[in-house]
């Protein structure tokens, strides 16, 4: 990871901005054999004119071999070596959609699921039911109580939402209930340790209240829940980097992790790249370093779409010239993991990275961006963590290290 205690001591005051455009589940994979990948097939002009000016090279999000969680895998971005820090998907939901967790409450991701007569999991996301038929049955869930704890449940987007659990001597050191299969029920609230028996006890309790709550659904009558966790306690981002950052994000998840490090979330209306391009075009002044993210490209890949996740990347390139009109001393583009609509999933292989600083970047030969390319770029191949203490030297923002 950046060495938190060094960049503190170099890191200088200037006047340079630095963007991360993060296309989330960038890397992908041909579906032929010698074929191109998605980023490869789709029309990029505006990228590749960046390449030719920039550098490229790949990032590896957590380890060879290793398929990253969205989570883990955004902290890396960031510089917290995500082996070090681990953050749950449930306090990163919540803490997305505004929901406080303090340390020592327990937060978890929920997915409304449908379930056969058997209680058997047919499909894991509930048809995908959107936010407005959701939130009725969200206000469901809001109705049950326990003994001793205090429960927080909100709606988050289509069949997702947050439960937060407050109380004494509560442990978030249980197995997610989501068997990730169908065809097999929910799995009970496992504690890992026996700190946590009593607070599995209790999500369990509360789960078999609410199977009752949804037993007149045709659709989400059922809930899996995931990453149960508390307040990580995170070193401030602007604090170790001496950055004033903002994090321009649609999806909840995304505003959760770029909140838990501390930086500030920006609100806007829709959810296209333009809107987010704008919103950094209206607040330019305002910060220093902008983390943007693409949510759909990942929707694609998980959807085993290539053709849609090829079309989501152009739309970004389409966009891109609003946000070079705003002139950033640094852009990096990149992604948070590789999801190849061939797999349908999150991948181990390495992410795309271009980075574009014309004032302090040595340009290698590269003519367009796609992970070919990438392979073989002059920035190399290397761990995530280090990319913002790269983009901080291109911003010229570290001091020389010793005499």
């Amino acid at each position: 990871m950046a060495d938190f205690e060094l960049m503190r001591s170099l890191q200088i005051q200037a006047k340079t901005k630095i963007v991360m455009l993060i296309l989330d589940g960038l890397g992908g994979m041909p579906i032929e054999p010698g074929g191109p990948t998605e980023l490869e097939a789709a029309r990029t002009p505006n990228m590749d004119r960046l390449t030719q000016e920039g550098a490229l090279g790949q990032i590896v999000p957590i380890g060879p071999g290793i398929t990253p969680g969205s989570g883990p895998a955004h902290l890396a971005l960031f510089g917290y070596d995500p082996l070090t820090y681990e953050v749950g998907r449930g306090v990163l939901e919540a803490s997305g959609i505004g929901m406080e967790v303090r340390e020592g409450d327990v937060a978890a991701r929920g997915n409304f699921c449908t379930l056969d007569e058997q209680g058997r999991i047919i499909d894991r996301r509930a048809g995908r039911i959107p936010s407005e038929e959701a939130l009725p049955i969200v206000e469901r869930l809001q109705a049950i109580q326990l003994p001793d704890v205090e429960l927080d449940v909100r709606q988050v987007r289509e069949y997702r939402f947050a439960v937060v659990m407050r109380g004494p001597d509560l442990d978030p050191e249980i197995e997610d209930t989501d068997p990730q299969a169908t065809g097999v029920p929910p799995l009970p609230a496992r504690p890992r340790r026996n700190a946590a028996r009593r607070t599995a006890e209790l999500f369990d309790r509360w789960v078999a209240l609410a199977r009752q709550a949804l037993a007149d659904q045709p659709k989400a009558n059922g809930l899996t829940l995931r990453g149960f966790s508390t307040d990580p306690k995170l070193p401030a981002f602007g604090e170790v980097y001496g950055l004033h950052p903002a994090c321009i994000a649609v999806y909840p998840m995304y505003r959760g992790v770029s909140r838990l490090v501390g930086m500030e979330v920006l609100s806007f209306q829709g959810e296209s790249p333009e809107l987010e391009f704008a919103t950094a075009a209206e607040t330019w002044g305002d910060y220093d370093f902008f983390f943007i993210h693409i949510k759909k490209t990942d929707s694609r890949g998980e959807d085993g779409d290539f053709a849609k996740k090829a079309e989501v990347i152009e739309q970004v390139d389409q966009a891109l010239p609003r946000l070079l009109e705003l002139e950033p001393d640094v852009l990096a583009i990149t992604g948070d993991h590789s999801t190849p609509a061939r797999l349908r999933t999150h991948s181990w292989h390495p992410v795309p990275l271009l980075l574009w600083a014309p004032e302090t970047l040595r340009a290698d030969d590269r003519q367009s961006f796609g992970e070919r390319q990438c392979a073989l770029g002059g920035l190399g191949t290397f761990p995530a963590k280090h990319l913002m203490q790269l983009l901080m030297a291109h911003a010229q923002r570290l001091r020389k290290y010793g005499a």
